[in-house]
């Protein structure tokens, strides 16, 4: 059953004031959002006691992923040995980045986002933006459509924009660019930002070499400079620039030197794409 959005208890669990609600999810003010082992232990001091209302305890640990491994391994016994009131909660849309050992001792649940062209009906019903717009959202959140609803279109063009001036060739070309970019990237903590950007940069460019469906490619408006990159990049260092881009966004809570990462990524990228004996428009 759904839940209503009216009552006490529904106003309570939004507001995040339900006696018997918990919430566990990484410190927003840090540098690279974690979940750490204190906060772990202090849900579980409070997960011991009966429930004040209703007939559990329910504790939800969003970005489980982004416990550390002090953390984790607090929430181990826990999770062996549950207080029967209680009900642990544990979300992540990287179930893989979590131990082996959190994730033996839980039930599974997968939930499928929504098609594609069902989050641009929403966003065009309830956002009132044109289909252009809403498409762009709805690949951004990939599915998720409370994201997609929420986002702000303006901010996001901003970044993309950003982003993009990093792949052009006239940056690509130059190590020194690369290697400052990189470097105010990470200064401004936007890192992890930007290998969302470069993942789906890449991913399309494969699409492109692999004449796949061009109707799922992000960079749409991009398409010139995609095609001219696609000719002559290196298929397999782009697939494993995706493997490592992947690994880095699992690993990112794990005091991965990030700076390092998306500097050695970009001078990848730009080996792939720009063989030396190739040139591009500028």
């Amino acid at each position: 059953m759904d839940a209503c959005g009216s009552c006490r208890s529904c106003q309570q669990i939004n507001a995040r004031t339900h006696l018997d609600f918990l919430v566990v999810e990484p410190e927003p003010d840090q540098t690279t959002p974690q979940i750490k082992i204190e906060q772990v232990r202090e849900i579980e001091q409070q997960v011991m006691y009966r429930p004040l209302i209703g007939a559990r305890k329910i504790c939800l640990m969003d970005d489980a992923d982004r416990m550390t491994i002090g953390a984790a391994n607090a929430l181990l016994k826990t999770l062996e040995e549950p207080p029967d009131h209680s009900l642990f909660l544990l979300i992540s849309n990287r179930p893989a980045a979590l131990p082996a050992t959190i994730r033996s001792r839980c039930q599974a649940l997968r939930f499928c986002t929504p098609t594609r062209t069902q989050v641009e009906a929403a966003l065009i019903h309830q956002r009132n933006v044109p289909p252009a717009e809403a498409r762009f959202l709805a690949m951004v959140s990939e599915g998720r459509i409370g994201e997609a609803l929420t986002n702000d279109m303006m901010a996001l063009q901003v970044r993309q924009k950003e982003f993009l001036e990093l792949v052009q060739p006239k940056s690509l070309q130059s190590t020194t660019a690369i290697l400052s970019a990189a470097e105010a990237i990470a200064k401004a903590d936007r890192a992890q930002d930007v290998f969302e950007w470069l993942a789906r940069w890449i991913r399309d460019l494969v699409l492109i070499q692999v004449e796949g469906d061009r109707d799922q490619l992000f960079y749409v408006d991009q398409l010139a400079t995609l095609e001219a990159y696609a000719r002559q990049a290196n298929t397999d260092i782009l697939l494993d620039l995706m493997k490592d881009i992947e690994f880095t966004e699992q690993n990112a809570t794990r005091h991965l030197n990030l700076h390092m990462a998306l500097e050695t990524i970009l001078l990848r990228l730009r080996d792939a794409v720009m063989p030396q004996s190739a040139s591009l428009p500028a």
